[in-house]
């Protein structure tokens, strides 16, 4: 685009009307052909954006889909074994359930749960994720004081512990684990270990 020169007037040759309306009509030409060249811009930095948020929906569907798989599969594992991990911490577990959905629409609790191991003593609730987050331990311990009030209303006076499993865990995001009071299910070759809070961190019972 070139420069708009400035108007200026030579005292020896006067503007005329038709000397400043040819002017006006070369400005005009400028203007809307600058203003062409802006809009196809702003086009073209628009089907970019829109590319980039179709590839960036596809990238987050995909890496969704990868998880939940690899959760899938880090449930079939874990579940089964989970049990008799627990029995040599002195746990016996009589009930095991998978999937378990707590709702209860008067008091406003709704949360569900990946693996609850219970007997008339204690209950263990799990919650496994493929990569587990700082916000997935947050989140499991606003399930664990959802599940405390749910058990009061219900007169239910048992100990509630939980437990994080996860095929990949960060040291940072086991010790954050550990910190809040929960058991962390790490893999341990053919099979895993469950690592208990200890030394300056302690068991949390609901």
């Amino acid at each position: 685009m070139g420069v708009t020169q400035p108007f200026t007037i030579d005292p020896n040759d006067p503007p005329t009307f038709e000397k400043v309306w040819a002017a006006l009509q070369v400005l005009g030409e400028r203007l809307d052909r600058s203003a062409k060249e802006a809009d196809r811009r702003q086009e073209e930095i628009d089907r970019q954006i829109e590319e980039t948020n179709q590839q960036m929906k596809e990238t987050d569907r995909r890496v969704g889909e990868m998880t939940n798989r690899f959760g899938d599969m880090v449930e079939y594992m874990v579940v089964p074994n989970l049990v008799s991990k627990f029995r040599a911490l002195d746990f016996t577990f009589e009930q095991s359930a998978k999937d378990v959905v707590i709702r209860d629409e008067k008091h406003g609790i709704f949360t569900e749960i990946d693996v609850f191991l219970q007997n008339g003593d204690k209950v263990m609730v799990v919650e496994i994720k493929a990569t587990p987050r700082e916000k997935d331990i947050d989140e499991h311990i606003e399930r664990m004081e959802l599940l405390r009030k749910y058990a009061d209303l219900r007169n239910d006076s048992r100990k509630y512990r939980g437990a994080i499993a996860g095929a990949v865990f960060a040291d940072s995001v086991r010790n954050y684990a550990l910190k809040h009071g929960f058991y962390v299910v790490v893999p341990s070759g053919d099979t895993f270990d469950i690592i208990e809070p200890e030394g300056n961190y302690h068991v949390k019972e609901w």
